[in-house]
C-alpha cells in the first residue's frame, strides 16, 4: 500500500495558549498507555497541572463515539473519518483548550496524526484531506510535541496477542499495520520540530528516560519563552525534575 506525503506547510499550526499539548502516537500495543502514566506521574510529582485524556472518548459524547467506531460493527471508511473528527472537535472545545488556556499541561492519548495515519494512509483517504478536517473541526490546533512510540508490527502483535476482545481496528491485517507504521515515520520525518521518534522496543525504564527528556526540553523552553509573565505554570513547575 502506499504512503502517502504528508501537506506542505504542515508546521504551521500550533498551540498558542499558555499550556503544553503532548500527544502520542504510534500503533496497537506499543506502550503509550504505560508511557503516558509513567510522564504525568512524574509532571505531577513536579507541581504540574496535568490532564490526561485520550482519542477517541475523552470526554462523555466520545465514549459514545468510541463505542461506535471501535465496537461495533462495519463502519465505512468516510464515516470512520468524520466521527474521528467530530469526536476531536468536541474534545478539543469542551476539554482540551479550557485545559491549555488555564497553563496545563495536557497529554492525549492519540490526536489528529492518528488520523491521518489509520484513515488517510491505511484506509486510503488521503492525507492531506483527512488532516485538513481535523484542522477545520479543532480550528488548526497541533500538539506542541508529539511522541511517537516506534516498533515493528510484529512486536506490537506479539504484545497484543493475549488481549481478549480485540477492538475493530486491532483485528486489522498485517498489511494495515505496516501501512500505518510507515506513515506515522513519514509524518515524523516531515514535521522533526514536532515529533519525537521513540523505539518502543526498548526496556520500558528507557523508553520513559527517553520521552520525559523530551517533555522536559519542550517544557524548559517554553517556560524561557515566557520568562517573567504569568502564563508558565506548567513549564515553571518542571524546570527541576529529573
Amino acid at each position: 500500500m502506499a504512503v502517502t506525503s504528508p501537506p506542505s506547510g504542515a508546521t504551521t499550526a500550533r498551540s498558542s495558549t499558555s499550556g503544553t499539548f503532548v500527544s502520542f502516537e504510534g500503533g496497537d500495543g506499543v506502550g503509550k498507555t504505560t508511557q503516558i502514566e509513567r510522564l504525568a506521574a512524574r509532571l505531577r510529582e513536579a507541581g504540574a497541572d496535568v490532564v490526561v485524556t485520550r482519542e477517541p472518548g475523552g470526554t462523555e459524547l466520545g465514549g459514545e463515539i468510541r463505542r461506535l467506531l471501535l465496537h461495533s460493527g462495519h463502519v465505512a471508511p468516510r464515516a470512520e473519518a468524520l466521527l474521528y473528527a467530530a469526536d476531536r472537535a468536541h474534545h478539543v472545545d469542551t476539554l482540551i483548550r479550557p485545559a491549555l488556556e488555564r497553563g496545563a499541561v495536557v497529554i492525549t492519548d492519540r490526536y489528529l496524526d492518528s488520523s491521518v495515519a489509520y484513515q488517510g494512509a491505511a484506509r486510503a483517504l488521503g492525507a492531506e484531506e483527512v488532516r485538513d478536517l481535523s484542522l477545520w473541526a479543532t480550528e488548526g490546533l497541533l500538539p506542541d510535541l508529539t511522541v511517537l512510540l516506534d516498533a515493528e508490527p510484529g512486536l506490537a502483535e506479539r504484545r497484543t496477542a493475549d488481549r481478549g476482545g480485540k477492538d475493530r481496528l486491532e483485528r486489522e491485517p498485517d498489511s494495515f499495520r505496516v501501512a500505518l507504521r510507515e506513515q506515522f515515520l513519514t509524518l515524523a520525518q516531515a514535521e522533526p520540530e514536532r515529533f519525537a521518534v521513540i523505539d518502543a522496543d526498548w526496556p520500558v525504564d528507557v523508553v520513559a528516560a527517553e520521552v520525559r527528556a523530551a517533555v522536559l526540553t519542550l517544557l524548559r523552553s517554553r517556560a524561557a519563552g515566557h520568562a517573567g509573565t504569568a502564563d508558565t505554570q506548567g513549564a515553571e513547575a518542571v524546570t527541576g525534575c529529573r
